[in-house]
């Protein structure tokens, strides 16, 4: 009994050392949200819907994405971002191919490239500029010309500006260094550990998660469908937390407490990897939503204005990261509320959720990347509005 006790007594030590001690700050991270859960009936309903969108507009999408890149990279035995480094002269075609595609999964992987030290600045903002995220699958859905019409500016858009960033600043402007990525090992997603059978039940929420977010994109009430009421906001609740609190206790040591795990598996980066981004788009989502409902912001009242100041507006708008004001954007545009400019003027100035890893891992080079991304915004959108409205 002794032996036991004293056994045990070991490994919660063992676990508190490489799991609890040096994730603090994540954990407060997890007890706030409890904090904000049990705080009031209202504050707990704005979490979990903030949570849940979270998990069914971003993480199952990201997740699939990448699944769908590893897999490719497994499969053909291929890095993408060396072979990125090898074609230097489609790099920025490429990222914004990446880009332009529905979601921010695209983006995500390029944003991961430019961190590693294979991918240009240049890169990094044709991605960004050619990106619409989750705003996408919206305009998709109710006008499918006026998307693919959107996807396709942005591809070309995307293309020309990185290129034009590479010429004039050299590929190696604000770029990362492969040593300095390297040596960055302690903050990249993909370097966390997390238990089989928890990569198990990950991936096995994710099948119908990604169903749901599909449903959701094209605007189908899945509550109404199934006939279960609170189905949508449970399940995404339970998928964000269950990723929170596996980003919030995968370390970044070389060593697991539970069971050592082969991080090269493409299930294994694809949870680890998604986890990440799945955090920083929570904490993006619940500010938002949370300053909404404490002080009554409304993204639609921005755009309450005179005509001509529209595709500045939408600017302005796509400076906010994440897709949630974004789909605002699309929503007010599908309404008739907005013009077409302001529409397209957000669309190359937002970011997406691609953002929130490049501000976590190379801050200054996502802030240059974001305010080049307005320059074509301003010129496309008001071009627009001058030429056809």
């Amino acid at each position: 009994m002794t032996e036991l006790a004293i056994r045990s007594g070991q490994t919660l030590l063992a676990f508190w050392s490489q799991r609890v001690a040096p994730n603090g700050r994540k954990l407060l991270i997890l007890m706030v949200l409890a904090l904000l859960l049990a705080s009031s009936a209202d504050m707990a309903h704005v979490v979990m819907q903030a949570m849940s969108d979270a998990y069914l507009a971003v993480t199952v999408f990201v997740a699939g994405t990448l699944a769908i890149f590893y897999s490719v990279e497994r499969a053909l035995e291929v890095d993408l971002g060396e072979a990125m480094a090898r074609n230097t002269r489609w790099q920025s075609a490429i990222a914004a191919f990446l880009g332009a595609l529905p979601g921010c999964g695209g983006a995500i992987i390029v944003v991961t490239q430019y961190t590693r030290g294979y991918a240009s600045f240049g890169a990094l903002v044709s991605v960004l500029v050619a990106t619409m995220g989750d705003a996408a699958f919206l305009l998709i859905a109710r006008e499918p010309l006026t998307g693919l019409l959107v996807m396709a500016i942005g591809l070309v858009v995307g293309t020309a500006s990185g290129m034009l960033v590479d010429w004039v600043h050299g590929r190696d402007f604000l770029r990362a260094a492969k040593s300095d990525a390297d040596n960055s090992a302690n903050i990249r997603p993909a370097d966390g550990f997390i238990p089989p059978w928890a990569t198990s039940l990950w991936l096995a929420l994710l099948a119908p998660g990604l169903v749901m977010g599909v449903l959701m994109a094209f605007q189908v009430d899945i509550d109404v469908l199934t006939g279960i009421d609170g189905l949508t906001v449970g399940f995404g609740f339970a998928g964000a937390a269950f990723a929170l609190l596996l980003w919030a206790l995968s370390g970044n040591g070389n060593s697991h407490i539970l069971c050592p795990v082969d991080t090269t598996g493409v299930g294994e980066r694809v949870v680890i990897d998604t986890n990440f981004v799945t955090a920083w788009v929570v904490m993006a989502f619940l500010a938002y939503e949370i300053s909404v409902y404490a002080f009554g912001a409304d993204v639609s009242v921005l755009f309450q204005s005179w005509a001509p100041v529209m595709p500045l507006v939408g600017i302005l708008v796509g400076f906010i990261p994440g897709c949630g004001p974004q789909i605002v954007v699309a929503s007010l545009y599908l309404a008739g509320a907005i013009p077409f400019s302001a529409q397209l003027s957000n669309a190359i100035a937002n970011d997406g959720d691609a953002l929130f890893p490049a501000i976590a891992l190379v801050p200054r080079a996502a802030l240059v990347a974001t305010i080049y991304s307005a320059v074509p915004a301003f010129i496309v959108g008001y071009g627009w509005y001058f030429l056809f409205e």
